[in-house]
Parts: structure tokens; sequence; C-alpha cells
């Protein structure tokens, strides 16, 4: 029975078949890349947002300390080029430290103990559901400009229901789009051949961007900084809490230095 079935399909419904097979892989695939993606930059805020708790603002005291002193001796050799000079230079870098931090320059800051680590760790749940929303709302599958700008807006909706870990939110961007009439459209094995076949098209192009932007992300400096503290953390030690601990030292130099200086 199944074999007069296929025997008795055209051409063109044997080639539909083959590439809607194809598409769903790639869907699969591209579903894949985007959780990835998503993971990727959701550990990369996570740990940004500890890298300044525990090094960022402790640096930029540090910084602000050094620029006391030079400011300092520079009041004190008011015609020495170079002093002023490292002056002005070490001050840059304190309101530079500052601003990217969050440090409120003069005013007396206590290093307060970090909050517990933390880390973007998704479960299996979550990921799957995300994967499912990813698969039936993604960009790359629209046939026209109208249906693209309303699947970048479903999909960056689903991006940050992930990164905010609330499935609630994921499960209601399924449902919606799922019940969508927008989603029927055209008739006729020809016409939806050429949109399977544009849409293959699309998710391939789409795969390598996001491949491309991965590896620009692991290769940024701040990704470069998180796999170094995943390789220390296997070994028992914490980077940042290393990093930390050198600064408050420095800290503690200078401002012995400094108070040295002001007596």
């Amino acid at each position: 029975m199944g074999k007069n079935i296929i025997q008795k399909l055209t051409p063109e419904r044997r080639e539909l078949k083959r590439k809607r097979t194809e598409l769903e892989e790639l869907q699969d695939i591209l579903t894949d890349h985007e959780l990835d993606f998503a993971t990727l930059e959701a550990e990369l805020k996570t740990f940004e947002s500890r890298y300044f708790q525990m090094v960022g603002i402790p640096m930029a005291e540090l910084d602000d300390l050094k620029a006391e002193i030079a400011q300092i001796l520079a009041r004190r050799m008011p015609k020495d080029k170079e002093a002023q000079e490292v002056a002005q230079q070490a001050s840059s870098q304190a309101e530079t430290s500052a601003r990217e931090s969050g440090f409120k320059r003069g005013e007396s800051q206590k290093l307060e103990e970090p909050e517990e680590k933390k880390k973007f760790k998704p479960s299996a749940e979550l990921k799957k559901l995300y994967r499912e929303v990813a698969k039936s709302v993604h960009p790359d599958l629209a046939t026209d400009e109208e249906e693209r700008a309303q699947r970048e807006e479903l999909m960056k909706a689903a991006n940050k229901a992930y990164k905010e870990r609330d499935m609630s939110q994921l499960e209601s961007i399924l449902e919606d789009w799922e019940i969508s009439p927008d989603r029927v459209k055209g008739e006729g094995i020809a016409a939806e051949l050429v949109r399977v076949i544009r849409k293959i098209e699309q998710i391939k192009k789409r795969i390598q961007e996001i491949k491309d932007l991965i590896e620009k992300l692991r290769k940024s400096e701040l990704g470069q900084l998180m796999r170094k503290a995943q390789e220390m953390e296997e070994q028992g030690r914490d980077l940042l809490e290393e990093m930390r601990s050198r600064i408050k030292n420095q800290i503690e130099n200078v401002e012995t230095q400094l108070w040295t200086m002001i007596q």
C-alpha cells in the first residue's frame, strides 16, 4: 500500500517531500545554535556583572586613589611637566574606571563581600521549551518582510524570557503563535516548494551568522576571561576572587602611601 502511494507521487511532490525533510533537519540545527548563542550571551552577562562587582569597582577605587596621589605630587611640583602629565593621565583613567563600574569618585566606599556566585544554568525543560519556540517563530522562516518583522519581535521576547528563565512567557509565545492565522499562506505545490527552498537558504545563512557571532563572543576579551575562570574553577580556584584579593592588597598599600603623604 505504502509503496503504491510513493509510486503515485509526482516529481514535484517527491521534491517537496525531500525539501521539507531537509528543512526540518536544518530547523533543528538552527534551533540548537540559537540556544547555544542565547545561553552564551546570558552566561557572559552574568559573568560581567560579577566581574564588575568583584574586580571593576575595587579597580576603580584603586585608580581613584592613584589619581589622588598623582594630583598631590603635581601640586607639589607645579613646574614638573612629567608630574603634570602623570596626574592628568591618572585622573583620566580614574574617570574611565568609575564610569564603567559605577564607582562614585571622591566618596569613601567599603569593599563589601560579594554576593554568592551566580551562574546562568537553564534547566533541561527551559532549553526544550526554548527550542520549540525558536523552531516555530524564528524570523528566518518568514516568507515576506511583514511576517519577518512579526517573527523578530516574537524572537526578541523569547530570548528575553529564556534569559529570565520565564517558562510561562515562553509557553505563552508558543501558544499564541500556534493559533495565529498568519501562519497559513498560499496554495499549491509549486508555491509551497518555492517557500520551502527559500526557507532552507535563509536558515543556512542564519546558521553561519550565529556561528560567527558565537565565535566572536568567545574570542572577545570578556569571553576569554570567562573561559579562563571556568578552567580555573575546574581546578577548584576562583579567578575573580583571586583578582579581587590582589586589588584589595594594592588598595591597602596605596592608602598607606596616601596617608603618609597627607600627614
